[in-house]
């Protein structure tokens, strides 16, 4: 959603565009909770299913629902109640107009995260069953629905940015309703969610999930911490460097959609074949996936970058600010090349074979020794200017990747346990 919301509001001008990818940044920091969470519940699950007790499957999939609303509700308070203050230490000072559409966008994104939380809970699950395609369609749906709204909002009724934070609570609450219902009505799943209303805590299946989800949390924690101590460095250099990396930011974002939706089958296909014992399967199919995901990365961003002066020209942005963000996009489609797969995919068996706290490591310290550090020292102590921000981006996506595949390979991970 992302994306959609950055193209329409860009013809408002850049401060909405800075506005809402400021936003876009702390939203993530914020729902990591509950996507760290959900992907822990998806390997317990996923593993109970590959050995064939859909019984435990069903009440860890309840355990999961129960623990991601008490966290979003949680979460959803502490970023209603700080929005400016939030806003003000992540970014430090920008401009009033920025800031302005940056508050807008917060209200309604804080609002909308137990929605996202409950989305997120559900899509991983049928994505522990193996089915993709309910997800996928419902994710379909929610974003021509965003669109259509975001068009209502926007050209018909001249709401600005409120319209489109707006569009994207009511595409959410659609949604996730959606979701909810498909599971809940139908008796064809391998897990259910009856009698969910009837609520009971199982504690030893909860450390199960917590013993993925809070590893995943850390990591996710950390990264996009760190994510966001690099982000300040733009507003140094002005608002029109604030809008050109919110532009390359979202046009490469659709070079890796694709590999996460890979990264996710990978997670469902290594747990159940590791809750059925077949270790040999789970190697096997990891080199399938990660090849398959190499295949597709490589070709979107080698488009990206080809193309890149074509995607940019669908943004409002001034001369200056478009020259930049072709030159961030064109360096940020080599580095997806050369280490995403490795750094995003390949985790994802490890985390499924219960090693997410070699992940939370590997990915803790290259964050804040390669990424962080490099991003300030290139940028100010160097000269390169925000430029240095997408280079150590880069160093960090290889050095990570280098660990991941050194550790998948020595077959550490084998030893691990999630499932009784």
């Amino acid at each position: 959603m992302g994306v959609t919301a950055t193209v329409m509001v860009s013809p408002i001008g850049e401060f909405a565009v800075s506005g809402v990818n400021i936003i876009d940044n702390i939203n993530f920091l914020f729902i990591i909770a509950f996507i760290a969470l959900s992907t822990g519940g998806a390997v317990v699950v996923s593993q109970y299913i590959g050995r064939g007790n859909y019984q435990s499957a069903s009440l860890a999939s309840k355990q999961l629902i129960y623990i991601v609303i008490i966290v979003s509700i949680v979460i959803a308070l502490i970023a209603l109640l700080f929005r400016e203050p939030v806003i003000r230490i992540i970014y430090g000072s920008i401009d009033d107009d920025v800031m302005s559409a940056a508050m807008t966008f917060f209200f309604f994104s804080a609002l909308s995260y137990p929605v996202v939380a409950l989305y997120s809970v559900f899509a991983a699950l049928f994505r522990s069953m193996g089915n993709s395609q309910i997800p996928m369609r419902v994710s379909l749906l929610m974003n021509v629905l965003h669109i259509l709204l975001n068009i209502l909002f926007l050209y018909g009724m001249e709401m600005g940015v409120t319209g489109v934070a707006l569009s994207a609570f009511l595409s959410r609450v659609a949604a996730t309703i959606i979701i909810i219902t498909i599971l809940a009505t139908s008796t064809r799943f391998p897990i259910s969610i009856a009698g969910i209303l009837k609520v009971k805590f199982v504690p030893h299946i909860i450390r199960q999930i917590l013993n993925i989800g809070v590893p995943t949390g850390l990591e996710q924690s950390m990264f996009m911490l760190g994510r966001l101590l690099t982000q300040r460095i733009f507003p140094f250099f002005g608002t029109g460097i604030i809008a050109a990396n919110a532009v390359a930011s979202v046009v490469s974002s659709v070079s890796f959609m694709a590999g996460n939706a890979l990264g996710f089958a990978l997670l469902t296909v290594v747990g159940q074949n590791l809750g059925a014992g077949d270790v040999e399967a789970a190697k096997r199919d990891t080199a399938k996936i990660l090849k398959i995901s190499w295949i597709i990365v490589s070709t979107i961003s080698a488009a990206t970058f080809i193309f890149s002066n074509f995607f940019i020209g669908f943004f409002n942005l001034s001369y200056d600010s478009q020259e930049s963000a072709n030159l961030f996009l064109r360096v940020h489609s080599i580095t997806m090349i050369v280490g995403w797969t490795l750094s995003f995919v390949l985790p994802n068996a490890l985390r499924a074979a219960g090693d997410a706290k070699y992940v939370m490591l590997v990915a803790a310290v290259s964050m804040w020794l390669v990424r962080v550090i490099s991003a300030y020292l290139l940028s100010f102590t160097f000269g390169i200017g925000p430029l240095g921000v997408w280079l150590a981006m880069a160093g960090d996506f290889i050095v990570r990747g280098i660990f991941y595949f050194l550790r998948w390979r020595s077959g550490r991970w084998q030893n691990k346990k999630v499932i009784e």
